[in-house]
């Protein structure tokens, strides 16, 4: 093989990689948050949340490392018996001082009646940027079960699905709005809830650039 075949097959190689393990489901190396209290690991899954004592408030477990540009896939569960029951994504987001242990950013988020699939700007702007389109994804949706979820970055341009059912296309219209930050899952305050995520794995796109 020529050094300029060779140079392609690598280069090739590199633009797609396989997906990397976000979560070695036994230990928080590579994660930051309340583990002390709030967040555990049960059977190779990240918990968060109880079901027999209120959340107080948002907690978010996040990475240490910042993402870019990438394409994040991971499963995730669920459960609550009062309040509001809801849980999420951060993606391209920072922590902030106040409210404690808060994330601003993107959020893919997860929850009843019509947050599931839609994509939410979480301590910025706080309003739904899209809605999901419940009709469409409410025939795949595990309810109280295993759910896929999948997030894709490119730029300005996010994408959201879940159980391969596209609830997000788009394009970030704002150009002040930072397009890179750490990854994070959330329990949400304010409900007896709980939430699991496992199978967490992420592919970097144009890394080598």
């Amino acid at each position: 093989m020529s050094p300029k075949s060779l140079l392609l097959c690598l280069a090739a190689a590199t633009a797609f990689a396989a997906p990397k393990p976000l979560f070695d489901g036994k230990t928080f190396d590579g994660w930051e948050g309340n583990t002390a209290k709030m967040w555990r690991i049960e059977d190779g899954c990240i918990v968060g949340g109880s079901l027999t004592e209120k959340v107080t408030q948002n907690e978010f477990l996040a990475t240490k490392k910042s993402y870019r540009d990438f394409d994040l896939t991971l499963k995730f569960k669920l459960t609550g018996t009062e309040g509001f029951v809801n849980s999420g994504v951060q993606f391209r987001s920072v922590r902030i001082a106040n409210p404690p242990n808060e994330m601003k950013g993107y959020q893919a988020d997860i929850g009843d009646p019509e947050w599931w699939g839609a994509l939410y700007d979480e301590s910025r702007r706080n309003k739904v940027l899209v809605k999901s389109d419940m009709a469409k994804l409410a025939p795949v949706l595990k309810k109280n079960d295993w759910n896929e979820y999948r997030v894709r970055c490119e730029g300005p341009h996010i994408q959201l699905w879940i159980n391969g059912v596209q609830t997000v296309d788009y394009t970030e219209p704002e150009s002040d709005i930072p397009q890179e930050g750490n990854i994070a899952v959330q329990i949400h305050g304010g409900a007896k809830a709980e939430v699991r995520f496992k199978d967490i794995a992420i592919e970097e796109l144009n890394a080598a650039k």
